[in-house]
Protein backbone atom coordinates (compact mmCIF):
# COMPACT_ATOMS: atom_id res chain seq x y z
CA UNK A 1 0.00 0.00 0.00
CA UNK A 2 3.49 2.28 0.06
CA UNK A 3 5.27 2.72 -3.22
CA UNK A 4 7.95 1.09 -3.30
CA UNK A 5 10.17 4.08 -4.02
CA UNK A 6 9.03 5.76 -1.46
CA UNK A 7 9.94 3.21 1.18
CA UNK A 8 13.23 3.35 -0.19
CA UNK A 9 14.13 6.55 0.04
CA UNK A 10 13.00 6.52 3.49
CA UNK A 11 14.89 3.54 4.23
CA UNK A 12 17.76 4.73 3.31
CA UNK A 13 17.14 8.18 5.30
CA UNK A 14 16.83 5.98 8.45
CA UNK A 15 19.62 4.08 7.71
CA UNK A 16 22.01 6.86 7.19
CA UNK A 17 20.67 8.61 10.42
CA UNK A 18 20.65 5.83 12.43
CA UNK A 19 23.83 4.43 11.32
CA UNK A 20 22.10 0.84 12.73
CA UNK A 21 21.48 -1.38 9.39
CA UNK A 22 19.21 -3.44 11.49
CA UNK A 23 17.09 -0.49 12.41
CA UNK A 24 16.56 0.43 8.78
CA UNK A 25 15.22 -3.21 7.99
CA UNK A 26 12.59 -3.28 10.90
CA UNK A 27 11.37 0.17 9.34
CA UNK A 28 11.52 -1.12 5.46
CA UNK A 29 9.70 -4.40 7.12
CA UNK A 30 7.11 -2.53 9.30
CA UNK A 31 6.27 -0.20 6.95
CA UNK A 32 5.89 -2.42 3.78
CA UNK A 33 3.32 -5.22 6.18
CA UNK A 34 1.84 -3.17 8.85
CA UNK A 35 -0.60 -1.32 6.73
CA UNK A 36 -1.13 -3.86 4.19
CA UNK A 37 -1.84 -6.38 7.33
CA UNK A 38 -4.86 -4.25 8.94
CA UNK A 39 -6.20 -2.11 6.09
CA UNK A 40 -9.08 -3.43 3.74
CA UNK A 41 -10.39 -1.25 0.84
CA UNK A 42 -14.18 -1.58 0.91
CA UNK A 43 -16.43 -1.63 -2.07
CA UNK A 44 -17.79 2.16 -1.27
CA UNK A 45 -13.96 3.78 -1.01
CA UNK A 46 -13.85 4.41 2.22
CA UNK A 47 -11.13 1.71 4.02
CA UNK A 48 -11.73 -0.63 7.19
CA UNK A 49 -8.51 -0.96 9.60
CA UNK A 50 -8.26 -3.26 11.94
CA UNK A 51 -6.83 -2.60 15.64
CA UNK A 52 -4.13 -5.64 15.08
CA UNK A 53 -5.44 -8.63 16.86
CA UNK A 54 -9.29 -7.58 17.22
CA UNK A 55 -11.45 -7.80 14.79
CA UNK A 56 -13.12 -4.12 15.06
CA UNK A 57 -11.88 -0.61 13.97
CA UNK A 58 -11.17 2.11 16.59
CA UNK A 59 -11.09 5.55 15.92
CA UNK A 60 -8.03 6.46 17.80
CA UNK A 61 -6.05 2.81 16.51
CA UNK A 62 -7.13 3.54 13.34
CA UNK A 63 -5.70 7.37 12.83
CA UNK A 64 -2.84 6.53 15.30
CA UNK A 65 -1.53 3.90 12.86
CA UNK A 66 -1.52 6.34 9.66
CA UNK A 67 1.21 8.42 11.37
CA UNK A 68 4.17 7.40 9.56
CA UNK A 69 2.27 6.87 6.37
CA UNK A 70 0.98 10.87 6.39
CA UNK A 71 4.91 11.86 6.76
CA UNK A 72 5.20 9.73 3.49
CA UNK A 73 1.86 10.60 1.77
CA UNK A 74 2.70 13.63 -0.17
CA UNK A 75 5.04 11.84 -2.75
CA UNK A 76 2.58 9.10 -3.26
CA UNK A 77 -1.11 9.53 -4.70
CA UNK A 78 -2.35 6.23 -4.46
CA UNK A 79 -1.41 5.92 -0.35
CA UNK A 80 -3.26 9.00 -0.33
CA UNK A 81 -6.19 7.34 -1.58
CA UNK A 82 -6.16 4.78 0.91
CA UNK A 83 -5.09 7.27 3.94
CA UNK A 84 -8.56 9.21 2.69
CA UNK A 85 -10.75 5.88 2.73
CA UNK A 86 -9.99 5.78 6.64
CA UNK A 87 -10.97 8.87 7.19
CA UNK A 88 -14.64 8.73 5.15
CA UNK A 89 -14.92 5.34 7.65
CA UNK A 90 -14.37 6.79 10.96
CA UNK A 91 -16.20 10.07 9.66
CA UNK A 92 -19.15 7.36 9.07
CA UNK A 93 -18.77 5.76 11.78
CA UNK A 94 -18.86 9.01 14.05
CA UNK A 95 -22.14 9.98 12.66
CA UNK A 96 -23.99 6.37 13.03
CA UNK A 97 -22.73 6.85 16.90
CA UNK A 98 -20.28 9.68 18.50
CA UNK A 99 -19.90 7.98 22.10
CA UNK A 100 -18.80 4.47 20.68
CA UNK A 101 -15.03 4.13 20.45
CA UNK A 102 -14.66 0.36 18.08
CA UNK A 103 -16.54 -0.09 14.89
CA UNK A 104 -17.50 -3.43 13.06
CA UNK A 105 -16.86 -3.59 9.48
CA UNK A 106 -20.34 -4.09 8.86
CA UNK A 107 -23.64 -4.07 10.90
CA UNK A 108 -23.34 -7.13 12.18
CA UNK A 109 -23.76 -7.04 15.76
CA UNK A 110 -20.90 -8.44 17.12
CA UNK A 111 -18.60 -7.16 19.67
CA UNK A 112 -19.41 -6.09 23.66
CA UNK A 113 -23.19 -6.93 23.01
CA UNK A 114 -23.91 -7.59 26.86
CA UNK A 115 -22.83 -4.09 27.61
CA UNK A 116 -25.15 -2.00 29.77
CA UNK A 117 -25.85 0.99 27.13
CA UNK A 118 -27.24 2.29 24.01
CA UNK A 119 -25.98 -0.31 21.14
CA UNK A 120 -25.81 -0.59 17.58
CA UNK A 121 -25.17 -3.37 15.50
CA UNK A 122 -22.44 -1.14 14.26
CA UNK A 123 -20.18 -0.57 17.21
CA UNK A 124 -18.69 -3.27 18.70
CA UNK A 125 -17.74 -1.20 21.63
CA UNK A 126 -19.02 1.73 23.10
CA UNK A 127 -16.92 3.21 25.52
CA UNK A 128 -16.74 7.16 25.36
CA UNK A 129 -13.47 8.55 25.05
CA UNK A 130 -12.90 12.23 24.31
CA UNK A 131 -9.87 11.52 22.18
CA UNK A 132 -11.53 9.11 19.98
CA UNK A 133 -13.57 12.34 18.48
CA UNK A 134 -10.21 13.99 18.33
CA UNK A 135 -8.47 11.74 15.76
CA UNK A 136 -10.49 12.19 12.66
CA UNK A 137 -10.76 15.85 13.05
CA UNK A 138 -6.52 15.91 13.56
CA UNK A 139 -6.34 13.38 10.25
CA UNK A 140 -8.58 15.06 8.21
CA UNK A 141 -6.49 18.46 8.85
CA UNK A 142 -3.07 16.84 8.17
CA UNK A 143 -4.55 15.09 4.97
CA UNK A 144 -6.11 18.61 4.12
CA UNK A 145 -2.96 20.24 4.42
CA UNK A 146 -0.20 18.01 3.36
CA UNK A 147 -2.38 16.83 0.11
CA UNK A 148 -4.39 19.66 -0.75
CA UNK A 149 -6.98 17.20 -2.34
CA UNK A 150 -10.29 18.51 -2.78
CA UNK A 151 -12.09 14.95 -1.64
CA UNK A 152 -10.28 15.10 2.07
CA UNK A 153 -13.52 17.30 3.19
CA UNK A 154 -16.64 16.59 2.22
CA UNK A 155 -20.34 16.53 3.46
CA UNK A 156 -19.50 13.83 5.99
CA UNK A 157 -17.06 15.89 7.64
CA UNK A 158 -19.62 18.11 8.37
CA UNK A 159 -22.03 15.35 9.77
CA UNK A 160 -19.35 13.87 11.84
CA UNK A 161 -18.08 17.12 13.55
CA UNK A 162 -21.87 18.51 14.15
CA UNK A 163 -22.43 15.31 16.26
CA UNK A 164 -18.75 15.85 18.01
CA UNK A 165 -19.72 19.67 19.19
CA UNK A 166 -22.93 18.54 20.05
CA UNK A 167 -21.43 15.59 22.27
CA UNK A 168 -18.72 17.72 23.12
CA UNK A 169 -20.69 20.46 24.41
CA UNK A 170 -23.40 18.14 26.40
CA UNK A 171 -20.47 16.89 28.16
CA UNK A 172 -19.45 20.26 29.47
CA UNK A 173 -22.08 19.37 32.13
CA UNK A 174 -22.38 15.35 32.32
CA UNK A 175 -24.06 15.61 35.62
CA UNK A 176 -26.99 17.74 34.48
CA UNK A 177 -27.36 17.19 30.77
CA UNK A 178 -25.71 13.90 29.87
CA UNK A 179 -27.37 10.42 28.76
CA UNK A 180 -24.76 8.44 28.20
CA UNK A 181 -24.55 5.30 30.72
CA UNK A 182 -21.90 2.30 30.61
CA UNK A 183 -21.82 -0.51 32.69
CA UNK A 184 -19.89 -4.14 32.07
CA UNK A 185 -20.39 -6.72 34.28
CA UNK A 186 -18.43 -9.80 33.59
CA UNK A 187 -14.80 -7.50 33.63
CA UNK A 188 -12.07 -5.66 35.41
CA UNK A 189 -13.83 -2.52 37.53
CA UNK A 190 -11.64 -0.71 34.51
CA UNK A 191 -14.26 -1.55 32.27
CA UNK A 192 -16.82 -0.09 33.99
CA UNK A 193 -18.51 2.71 35.46
CA UNK A 194 -19.46 3.26 38.89
CA UNK A 195 -23.19 4.99 39.79
CA UNK A 196 -24.71 2.48 37.63
CA UNK A 197 -22.81 3.90 34.52
CA UNK A 198 -22.61 7.59 35.29
CA UNK A 199 -18.56 7.65 36.19
CA UNK A 200 -17.60 9.26 39.77
CA UNK A 201 -19.43 12.82 40.48
CA UNK A 202 -18.17 15.71 38.96
CA UNK A 203 -18.29 19.64 38.50
CA UNK A 204 -18.24 21.77 35.75
CA UNK A 205 -14.59 23.14 34.40
CA UNK A 206 -15.11 24.26 31.60
CA UNK A 207 -13.62 20.99 29.95
CA UNK A 208 -15.54 18.14 28.30
CA UNK A 209 -16.08 15.08 29.93
CA UNK A 210 -14.61 11.49 29.24
CA UNK A 211 -15.89 7.77 30.69
CA UNK A 212 -12.84 6.58 29.27
CA UNK A 213 -9.05 6.95 28.97
CA UNK A 214 -6.93 6.03 25.24
CA UNK A 215 -6.38 3.05 27.25
CA UNK A 216 -10.09 1.98 27.10
CA UNK A 217 -10.06 1.91 31.22
CA UNK A 218 -12.22 4.21 32.95
CA UNK A 219 -11.47 7.47 33.97
CA UNK A 220 -11.04 8.04 37.95
CA UNK A 221 -11.62 11.79 38.01
CA UNK A 222 -13.97 12.55 34.73
CA UNK A 223 -12.31 15.25 33.14
CA UNK A 224 -8.96 13.55 31.12
CA UNK A 225 -6.70 16.94 30.98
CA UNK A 226 -4.20 15.26 27.98
CA UNK A 227 -7.76 14.63 26.43
CA UNK A 228 -9.35 17.84 26.51
CA UNK A 229 -5.77 19.35 25.59
CA UNK A 230 -6.15 17.21 22.23
CA UNK A 231 -9.61 18.32 21.65
CA UNK A 232 -8.66 21.99 22.25
CA UNK A 233 -5.95 21.59 19.31
CA UNK A 234 -8.49 19.72 16.93
CA UNK A 235 -10.98 22.39 17.72
CA UNK A 236 -8.44 24.96 15.95
CA UNK A 237 -7.84 22.79 13.42
CA UNK A 238 -11.58 22.55 12.92
CA UNK A 239 -11.34 26.16 12.80
CA UNK A 240 -9.02 26.58 10.36
CA UNK A 241 -11.47 23.77 8.08
CA UNK A 242 -14.61 25.40 8.61
CA UNK A 243 -13.51 29.36 7.28
CA UNK A 244 -10.82 28.40 4.42
CA UNK A 245 -12.72 25.27 3.29
CA UNK A 246 -16.40 24.89 4.24
CA UNK A 247 -16.76 29.19 4.32
CA UNK A 248 -18.72 28.29 7.56
CA UNK A 249 -18.78 31.41 9.92
CA UNK A 250 -21.00 29.52 12.20
CA UNK A 251 -19.32 26.46 12.67
CA UNK A 252 -15.60 28.19 13.08
CA UNK A 253 -17.28 30.63 15.71
CA UNK A 254 -18.36 27.46 17.41
CA UNK A 255 -15.27 25.76 17.09
CA UNK A 256 -13.65 28.51 18.67
CA UNK A 257 -15.86 29.46 21.66
CA UNK A 258 -15.83 25.84 22.49
CA UNK A 259 -11.69 25.62 22.29
CA UNK A 260 -12.08 28.97 24.51
CA UNK A 261 -13.97 26.93 27.57
CA UNK A 262 -11.66 24.46 27.44
CA UNK A 263 -8.43 26.49 27.41
CA UNK A 264 -9.55 28.45 30.54
CA UNK A 265 -10.62 24.96 32.19
CA UNK A 266 -7.22 23.31 31.68
CA UNK A 267 -5.79 26.64 32.87
CA UNK A 268 -7.77 26.78 36.06
CA UNK A 269 -8.24 23.03 36.93
CA UNK A 270 -5.77 21.19 35.18
CA UNK A 271 -2.56 22.35 36.59
CA UNK A 272 -1.27 21.49 40.20
CA UNK A 273 1.34 22.71 42.16
CA UNK A 274 3.93 19.44 43.06
CA UNK A 275 6.34 20.38 45.79
CA UNK A 276 9.53 19.00 43.90
CA UNK A 277 8.36 19.63 40.59
CA UNK A 278 6.94 23.08 40.70
CA UNK A 279 3.75 23.48 38.56
CA UNK A 280 2.70 20.47 36.44
CA UNK A 281 -0.14 19.04 33.98
CA UNK A 282 -2.09 16.68 36.19
CA UNK A 283 -3.73 13.75 34.35
CA UNK A 284 -7.41 13.63 35.32
CA UNK A 285 -9.56 16.14 37.82
CA UNK A 286 -13.10 16.23 38.70
CA UNK A 287 -14.14 19.75 39.42
CA UNK A 288 -14.43 19.07 42.96
CA UNK A 289 -10.39 19.42 44.12
CA UNK A 290 -9.48 15.87 43.43
CA UNK A 291 -6.49 16.19 40.84
CA UNK A 292 -4.32 12.57 39.83
CA UNK A 293 -0.46 12.90 38.92
CA UNK A 294 0.07 9.64 36.55
CA UNK A 295 0.59 9.33 33.13
CA UNK A 296 -0.41 5.87 30.64
CA UNK A 297 1.57 5.15 27.85
CA UNK A 298 -1.55 5.67 25.39
CA UNK A 299 -1.81 8.44 23.76
CA UNK A 300 -2.71 11.45 23.87
CA UNK A 301 -0.92 11.35 27.26
CA UNK A 302 0.65 14.05 29.08
CA UNK A 303 4.05 13.27 27.68
CA UNK A 304 2.87 13.66 24.26
CA UNK A 305 1.79 17.05 24.00
CA UNK A 306 4.35 18.28 21.48
CA UNK A 307 2.82 15.65 19.34
CA UNK A 308 -0.59 16.67 19.76
CA UNK A 309 0.26 20.06 19.64
CA UNK A 310 -0.85 21.38 22.96
CA UNK A 311 2.60 22.59 23.84
CA UNK A 312 6.03 23.29 22.78
CA UNK A 313 8.79 20.55 23.97
CA UNK A 314 10.45 22.90 25.90
CA UNK A 315 7.66 25.08 27.46
CA UNK A 316 8.73 24.64 31.34
CA UNK A 317 5.26 22.97 32.68
CA UNK A 318 5.68 20.90 29.85
CA UNK A 319 9.23 19.96 30.87
CA UNK A 320 8.06 20.01 34.66
CA UNK A 321 5.50 17.80 33.99
CA UNK A 322 7.82 15.37 31.89
CA UNK A 323 10.67 15.38 34.53
CA UNK A 324 7.75 13.74 36.92
CA UNK A 325 6.15 11.36 34.32
CA UNK A 326 9.82 9.39 33.71
CA UNK A 327 10.38 9.22 37.56
CA UNK A 328 8.91 6.79 40.12
CA UNK A 329 6.66 10.06 40.62
CA UNK A 330 4.73 8.42 38.47
CA UNK A 331 3.00 5.62 39.32
CA UNK A 332 3.43 3.33 36.16
CA UNK A 333 7.00 4.34 35.49
CA UNK A 334 8.86 1.36 35.54
CA UNK A 335 12.56 0.57 35.61
CA UNK A 336 14.29 -2.91 34.95
CA UNK A 337 17.19 -4.08 33.69
CA UNK A 338 16.33 -4.21 29.94
CA UNK A 339 14.35 -0.99 30.25
CA UNK A 340 12.96 1.94 31.80
CA UNK A 341 9.79 3.90 30.38
CA UNK A 342 6.05 4.40 31.15
CA UNK A 343 3.46 1.16 31.22
CA UNK A 344 -0.32 1.02 32.14
CA UNK A 345 -2.91 -0.23 34.99
CA UNK A 346 -4.28 -1.74 31.68
CA UNK A 347 -1.41 -3.93 32.09
CA UNK A 348 0.98 -5.77 34.51
CA UNK A 349 3.08 -3.89 36.63
CA UNK A 350 6.46 -3.49 35.66
CA UNK A 351 5.59 -3.73 31.95
CA UNK A 352 6.57 -1.11 29.80
CA UNK A 353 4.78 -0.06 26.40
CA UNK A 354 6.95 0.85 23.04
CA UNK A 355 4.49 3.38 22.49
CA UNK A 356 5.29 4.80 24.89
CA UNK A 357 9.43 4.44 24.47
CA UNK A 358 8.65 5.88 20.95
CA UNK A 359 6.46 9.14 21.98
CA UNK A 360 9.44 10.14 24.66
CA UNK A 361 11.52 9.68 21.73
CA UNK A 362 9.58 12.30 19.36
CA UNK A 363 8.75 14.50 22.35
CA UNK A 364 12.65 14.98 23.19
CA UNK A 365 15.16 17.38 21.72
CA UNK A 366 17.82 15.10 22.17
CA UNK A 367 19.23 13.29 19.52
CA UNK A 368 21.14 11.03 21.36
CA UNK A 369 18.14 10.16 23.73
CA UNK A 370 16.39 9.36 20.01
CA UNK A 371 19.11 6.75 19.17
CA UNK A 372 18.89 5.50 22.30
CA UNK A 373 14.90 4.36 22.61
CA UNK A 374 15.28 2.95 18.39
CA UNK A 375 18.05 0.73 20.07
CA UNK A 376 15.80 -0.53 22.71
CA UNK A 377 13.03 -1.04 20.59
CA UNK A 378 15.09 -3.07 18.32
CA UNK A 379 16.21 -5.04 21.24
CA UNK A 380 13.01 -5.60 22.95
CA UNK A 381 10.66 -7.39 20.72
CA UNK A 382 11.57 -10.42 22.23
CA UNK A 383 12.90 -12.31 19.29
CA UNK A 384 9.49 -11.65 17.58
CA UNK A 385 10.60 -8.84 15.23
CA UNK A 386 7.50 -7.04 16.25
CA UNK A 387 6.77 -4.62 18.46
CA UNK A 388 4.50 -5.51 21.39
CA UNK A 389 1.85 -3.84 23.59
CA UNK A 390 3.89 -3.88 26.87
CA UNK A 391 7.20 -6.25 28.10
CA UNK A 392 8.30 -7.13 30.99
CA UNK A 393 11.19 -4.62 32.06
CA UNK A 394 13.71 -7.45 33.12
CA UNK A 395 12.47 -9.68 30.62
CA UNK A 396 11.36 -8.64 27.18
CA UNK A 397 10.48 -12.36 26.30
CA UNK A 398 7.19 -11.77 28.54
CA UNK A 399 4.85 -9.42 26.86
CA UNK A 400 1.11 -8.87 26.27
CA UNK A 401 -0.12 -9.11 22.58
CA UNK A 402 2.16 -10.68 20.18
CA UNK A 403 1.92 -7.73 17.37
CA UNK A 404 0.16 -4.63 18.11
CA UNK A 405 0.01 -2.44 14.76
CA UNK A 406 0.10 0.75 16.61
CA UNK A 407 3.20 0.08 18.26
CA UNK A 408 4.64 -0.98 15.13
CA UNK A 409 3.70 2.07 13.41
CA UNK A 410 4.74 4.57 16.43
CA UNK A 411 8.42 2.84 16.11
CA UNK A 412 8.43 3.69 12.23
CA UNK A 413 7.49 7.20 13.30
CA UNK A 414 10.66 7.66 15.50
CA UNK A 415 13.00 6.35 13.28
CA UNK A 416 11.23 9.05 10.92
CA UNK A 417 11.83 11.80 12.95
CA UNK A 418 15.10 10.65 13.36
CA UNK A 419 16.34 11.23 10.00
CA UNK A 420 14.52 14.56 9.90
CA UNK A 421 11.09 13.50 8.82
CA UNK A 422 8.11 14.50 10.87
CA UNK A 423 4.25 15.25 11.01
Amino acid sequence: MIDPDVLARATEDVRRATGDPAIAELFERSMAENLRSVAERLPDGTTFVLTGDIPAMWLRDSAAQLRPYLVLCADDPALQDVLIGVLHRQLEYVAIDPYANAFNKEANGAGHTTDETEMSPWVWERKYEIDSLCYPIELAYRLWRITGRADVIDDRFRTAVGAILDLWTVELDHEERSQYRFQRHDEAATDTLVREGRGRLTRPTGMSWSAFRPSDDATEHGFNVPGNMFASVVLGYLEAIATEVLGDAGLADRAKELKAGIDDGIAAYGIVDHPVHGRVYAYEVDGLGASLLMDDANMPSLLSLPMTGYAPADDPTYLATRQLLLSPENPYFYSGSHAAGIGSPHTPPDQVWPIALAVQGLTSTSADERQRLLELLRDTTGGTGQMHESFHVEDPTVFTREWFSWANAMFCELALAHAGRRL
